[in-house]
């Protein structure tokens, strides 16, 4: 593991929610995070979120405030409550997963309709909702999509789609989205994204604004999206909780969000202890 210097004047940290910020079990941010983010922010730090959620469902942080949000891993991106960035997946795309979740009465399809949610600029859509997604939106206190036919979409901008179907079945799905990415960090559902995109392209948007290097940069995640986000900063944190494959990828490994783990990051990461 890197040796952390206490002497680089950070600029900007940025931090995954669901199970970083945000417990699975409380569902809140811990007031140890509260008191880390603080710290920072008495330092000169700017705090951004860095997530795959869209700004509409950022809804589990009480009342702290941030100076921007990478949303949609990167999809829609804001500094100050502004947009500054977005990034749609490609329209053929769309189309091709909606030929795949309404096979109109075709015998021989393939793979079997999933669901999914569409991620637009405004708003969340959804086709239907299985045991899967259920117990997803469960975990994550997530509140369910309005239910849509989602070929009205056809033709929009979408960021994000967010699909249940296992790793055994993605290979098969991705090979018809040519344009686009996955970005699974549950084996239940993935983030189905253009191509290339990922949280360190709305971060590098950020820190062009702020004028601050990759160096300057801390970042917390725990999950499989987050891996690209800890390699970008100069001092990416796993949370205790992420698993083996995201820890490899830090240059530090905190206890978990439910231990106070942010907080014993940071205090160590300022030279606080």
């Amino acid at each position: 593991m890197p040796r952390i210097s206490t002497l680089i004047m950070f600029k900007a940290a940025f931090f995954d929610i669901d199970g970083t910020l945000v417990s699975f079990n409380t569902h809140c941010v811990p007031e140890s995070a509260i008191r880390a983010i603080d710290k920072l922010k008495a330092r000169g730090v700017k705090c951004f979120i860095s997530s795959g959620r869209h700004l509409s469902k950022i809804d589990n942080l009480g009342d702290l405030e941030f100076d921007g949000y990478v949303t949609v891993n990167g999809g829609i991106n804001y500094f100050q409550g502004q947009i500054v960035d977005t990034n749609p997946i490609d329209k053929d795309d769309v189309r091709r997963l909606l030929d795949t979740l309404y096979p109109d009465g075709r015998t021989s399809q393939p793979i079997t309709p999933f669901a999914t949610a569409f991620v637009m600029l405004d708003d969340l859509k959804m086709n239907f909702v299985d045991s899967a997604a259920e117990a997803i939106f469960q975990q994550l206190n997530f509140k369910r999509p309005d239910l849509t036919d989602l070929r009205q979409y056809a033709d929009s901008d979408v960021f994000q789609m967010i699909s249940f179907f296992d790793a055994d079945a993605e290979p098969r799905v991705m090979a018809g989205l040519p344009h686009c990415q996955s970005q699974r960090w549950s084996p239940i559902f993935t983030d189905v994204v253009p191509r290339g995109q990922s949280k360190p392209r709305g971060m590098k948007k950020l820190c062009e604004i702020i004028g601050a290097s990759p160096e300057e940069v801390i970042a917390f995640g725990d999950g499989g999206n987050d891996t690209e986000m800890l390699r970008f900063a100069g001092v990416g944190v796993a949370m205790g909780n992420a698993v083996d494959s995201v820890k490899a990828c830090a240059d530090l490994v905190c206890p978990s969000v439910d231990d106070d783990g942010i907080e014993w990051a940071v205090d160590k990461i300022l030279g606080l202890k």
